[in-house]
């Protein structure tokens, strides 16, 4: 059981590290629509997924007998890829909209807070040791992401929707992983997703092929890797852990666009996110610990 925990959370830290990236991705792609930009990814990422399936996934032999009230493979990659949609589209019109990347990363990463909150109402109980990690996470997110005076503006209303969004998938993910393969899932999930940015692009948004071509790099970064490949991972690595502990590890998402951004983009760290990004890594090892050892025998 400790070794499906260690893997499960090396896989949700090398999706953190490709989401961290990608917001450099999204930021450089804010010239074209934000249900374009996500139909096109999520296609993209569910045609790169096929292959694998084809070779990988032929059985689910070894997967658990799904309950009687789970649905099938593409009505719970639907669910999933629904509030993908809906979490991506709110994300990308902040970032559209000009919200700035500290801000934008913050708001974003709320979902470890939303995440066992709303488990709370499914009968879902969290330890007191996840409730400090969660604490310790929001105060290191803020002192890493935090640039500027909070002033709610209407793209801050978008991404703490992108939060309640992810929140739900997350969750979504957790419910539906266990009895279906995570690459099968996934690859339903972003199609799904792309379906439905796809409808929202032609009623909202008018596609230029020129300007896809324009922001290929961007939207092919986050199509194979961002989606492809790290919420395959996400969906594996759910897989192994407590939701709340991997919603702990995904918020990392932040402390990496930190430093990407500083890597790429030639911005400079301030102390108070690098003591941010200790904090949350403070807060992912106290999210590891098991409980029974501050219980009194």
């Amino acid at each position: 059981m400790n070794r499906q925990k260690f893997t499960g959370s090396i896989l949700l830290l090398i999706g953190a590290i490709i989401w961290g990236v990608a917001f450099v991705a999204q930021a450089k792609a804010s010239n074209i629509g934000a249900f374009t930009f996500n139909c096109v990814r999520n296609i993209i990422g569910g045609v790169v997924l096929l292959p694998f399936i084809f070779v990988l996934c032929k059985k689910d032999n070894d997967q658990p007998p799904r309950p009687k009230n789970c649905p099938n493979l593409f009505i719970c990659g639907a669910i999933c890829g629904f509030f993908l949609a809906v979490a991506s589209a709110f994300q990308q019109s902040a970032i559209n909209m000009g919200a700035s990347t500290g801000k934008a990363g913050f708001i974003t990463a709320c979902y470890i807070i939303f995440v066992p909150l709303i488990s709370t109402f499914f009968g879902k109980k969290v330890s007191f040791l996840l409730w400090i990690a969660v604490a310790l996470s929001t105060a290191g997110l803020y002192l890493l992401c935090m640039t500027e005076s909070l002033v709610l503006e209407i793209s801050d209303l978008l991404l703490l929707a992108c939060a309640v969004s992810f929140a739900f998938q997350i969750l979504a993910i957790d419910r539906f992983s266990p009895y279906f393969s995570g690459i099968k899932l996934a690859c339903v999930q972003f199609f799904a997703c792309g379906l439905f940015s796809g409808i929202m692009m032609l009623i909202f948004e008018k596609p230029n092929l020129s300007e896809i071509y324009a922001a290929g790099i961007p939207i092919l970064y986050t199509g194979v890797f961002s989606s492809g490949v790290a919420y395959t991972l996400q969906i594996v690595g759910q897989k192994k852990l407590n939701p709340t502990v991997a919603t702990l590890i995904m918020s990392l998402e932040s402390a990496i666009a930190a430093i990407s951004g500083w890597l790429i983009l030639n911005q400079s760290m301030r102390p108070e996110e690098i003591i941010g990004c200790v904090i949350m890594f403070v807060a992912i090892v106290i999210a590891q610990l098991p409980t029974e050892m501050f219980k009194r025998k």
